[in-house]
């Protein structure tokens, strides 16, 4: 009896492509380099199955292409990158890879607001140019950390994850979030408007999905709002900032730095974001540990089977 066909758009960790070769007939061995559209909708054709990139465009013409299609996992835990109604008249089913990347994410944040606090990749660009004499005690002074703000925009999984986090540095932890969760009783954690949360954070740590509605949430009136010692974090998604807008308040000093790990339009980065000292840069790196994307890749193909086995798939969306 044939095997299924599955289409994976990019290589995924060898143990999960080991897995996956096991169990269905691969449309073709991925690259490592996103498929260009005529790649994707080629592919895309022959395929029952497919695992998807958030960089990967999977809209109505895509979905009217792929006659065999059966389901769409897509490889993260967003799904904005995907046209929900069109796969639905289609009869796709579309899932994604809730919670297991919680925890990478929310550590990675962390790393974030103390490189860009301390100075670290500044430090570090310093160290290897071989400029540095020796300590001085004005040498790069950074900020504060301990006992500051730390604004939360988005109390989903990895917003909570990152503020309990910040206990462990006796922050006072400030949240904008639709709903209230057990965590915030136990944590101590104050709701705040968005307006006033731009007014009294140190930290301001984005953790919200892309919708229409939080497409350039920050733009250049919030940025005007915060402090000008205050720091923007973002590690959700990069069209949540408007980066015009930030680079400019960056260059009038209206906010001490950024730290990104996500872009408007990756893998470009507004140029002049990469000209500024004050702004720590990673290249999407939030669930860049090896543990968590095997995890994730698993995630996926078990959701293939579920379908393939005529049982509902675990992580549907829409």
């Amino acid at each position: 009896m044939a095997r299924p066909r599955l289409y994976i758009t990019r290589r995924l960790p060898e143990s999960v492509m080991a897995a996956a070769r096991a169990r269905y007939d691969l449309v073709r061995e991925p690259d490592d380099v996103p498929p260009s559209r005529e790649s994707l909708v080629d592919h895309f054709r022959q395929a029952e199955a497919a695992i998807s990139l958030l960089t990967d465009v999977i809209d109505d013409t895509l979905l009217s292409a792929s006659p065999r299609l059966k389901i769409l996992a897509n490889y993260a835990v967003g799904y904005n990158n995907v046209d929900l109604a069109a796969a639905a008249r289609r009869n796709v089913v579309v899932t994604n890879t809730p919670d297991v990347l919680t925890d990478a994410t929310a550590d990675l944040t962390w790393a974030l607001i103390l490189s860009v606090a301390r100075r670290v990749a500044e430090g570090d660009a310093y160290m290897r140019s071989g400029s540095w004499t020796g300590w001085s005690p004005t040498q790069m002074l950074g900020s504060e950390v301990s006992g500051t703000v730390l604004g939360i925009v988005g109390l989903g999984r990895i917003g909570r994850a990152v503020a309990r986090r910040a206990t462990g540095f006796g922050m006072h932890v400030r949240y904008v979030a639709h709903s209230r969760h057990p965590d915030v009783d136990q944590g101590g954690w104050e709701p705040r408007t968005l307006q006033q949360l731009l007014r009294e954070a140190d930290f301001l740590s984005l953790h919200v999905p892309l919708t229409p509605e939080t497409h350039h949430l920050i733009g250049a009136a919030e940025l005007a709002s915060m402090k000008s010692t205050a720091f923007l974090v973002n590690t959700s998604r990069g069209a949540v900032v408007d980066e015009a807008a930030l680079v400019v308040a960056l260059r009038e000093r209206r906010i001490a730095g950024a730290a990104l790990d996500v872009f408007e339009q990756e893998p470009l980065v507004h140029p002049g974001l990469r000209d500024l000292r004050q702004v720590v840069l990673l290249p999407h790196l939030g669930s860049a540990t090896l543990n968590t994307r095997v995890r994730m890749g698993m995630i996926c193909l078990e959701n293939i089977d579920a379908v393939f086995a005529g049982r509902p798939a675990p992580n549907r969306v829409g």
